[in-house]
């Protein structure tokens, strides 16, 4: 672990250049030594952030820490696109010889503006979202979607009371949770302990993620369990109004084959509407082949940060919204909060209300 922060401080560093290099033409004043050393010892800092924060987690400073290490990174990564996006620009205008006056200007007012707005997407209340589908056969009924919270180090405890009092005041009639519950951090047990208060008539059903194999299996097996949470791994359930609900274990990092999930769902009544739960919006076709009415993933983040989208469309054919796969309705939440780097930028996280036959 302690290679792969450096080596990815490293490149955080490199990505550095090109906008040392923009803010040099920009305020030819400053010296690129400045610049420079500034750049390194931001890096360093984020580097110790990055590794201590694994092992130390109580108290304000190595909270301070995490959120500068992170905080500074997302940075990085606009300010890099956006660097790049002045070069391109400043190469065009002059190639058709136009003045360049006040492009230094433009782009720091836009460099500026991207920071706000992606500081006040990472740090602002997730939205409500409401989403209609037509199951036929199956009741009316309110689900709610708890989906990539990455609680821990990254997300304090009274943001996420704020999230379940949010859900709470919906009146859900079930909820479900789709993967990257709790990373890594303190207050685990007051997290679990969140959870398992928020009752509902048909309870909380749910799968795990790919960030719950890399914390840990068996930990975070116990926190569903201590959440009450019914944990669905390649298995269903009946709810207790007869709809099925089926989850899988994460695709990619479990290893869940086409087959896997094409026997899971011929197990199941072809009579009774079917919800499948998975945290990796993959498979969707083989799901909807074999029976399934609904199926619900998160692990996108649509994105988070604004080029990042474009990094995932390269995975996923389907990044986020409602989709009709061969009569199937697949919805793609964009999930409550972030991962690691607490920013959005064009990508607002959301709590999802899946409203079946309103």
């Amino acid at each position: 672990m302690g290679v792969f922060y450096i080596v990815f401080s490293l490149v955080a560093f490199l990505m550095q250049l090109p906008t040392i290099a923009w803010l040099s033409r920009c305020f030819p004043q400053v010296s690129n030594k400045w610049l420079l050393l500034v750049s390194v010892l931001c890096t360093l800092i984020m580097l110790a952030g990055f590794s201590l924060t694994r092992t130390h987690q109580n108290g304000w400073f190595w909270s301070a820490l995490y959120y500068f290490a992170y905080i500074y990174f997302g940075l990085v990564f606009l300010a890099f696109w956006l660097s790049i996006g002045y070069f391109i620009m400043l190469v065009l205008l002059k190639s058709f010889h136009v003045k360049t006056f006040g492009l230094n200007y433009a782009s720091i007012i836009a460099l500026l503006t991207v920071f706000v707005m992606a500081l006040w997407g990472g740090f602002s209340a997730p939205k409500i979202k409401h989403i209609s589908v037509q199951i036929p056969g199956a009741p009316t009924m309110k689900l709610a979607l708890l989906s990539d919270t990455h609680l821990g180090m990254g997300v304090s405890y009274p943001r996420f009371d704020d999230v379940m009092r949010r859900i709470e005041a919906e009146n859900p009639d079930g909820l479900l949770v789709l993967g990257d519950i709790f990373e890594y951090g303190p207050h685990r047990e007051q997290y679990a302990a969140r959870l398992k208060q928020t009752k509902t008539p048909l309870g909380s059903y749910g799968v795990l993620g790919n960030h719950e194999y890399y914390v840990g299996y068996g930990d975070s097996k116990e926190f569903f369990k201590e959440a009450d949470i019914v944990l669905l791994e390649n298995t269903a359930t009946t709810l207790p109004n007869g709809v099925q609900v089926a989850g899988l274990k994460d695709i990619k990092t479990a290893g869940v084959t086409a087959g896997q999930v094409a026997s899971l769902l011929d197990s199941l009544d072809k009579n009774k509407p079917t919800i499948l739960l998975s945290h990796t919006p993959s498979l969707a076709e083989v799901a909807a082949k074999h029976g399934a009415d609904l199926m619900l993933s998160g692990h996108t983040h649509n994105g988070q940060l604004w080029t990042f989208n474009y990094f995932v469309k390269l995975q996923f054919p389907r990044v986020y919204g409602l989709f009709d796969v061969e009569g199937m309705k697949f919805y793609i939440t964009s999930g409550v909060f972030y991962w690691g780097i607490p920013l959005r930028f064009l990508a607002p996280s959301e709590i999802a209300f899946i409203e079946v036959n309103a």
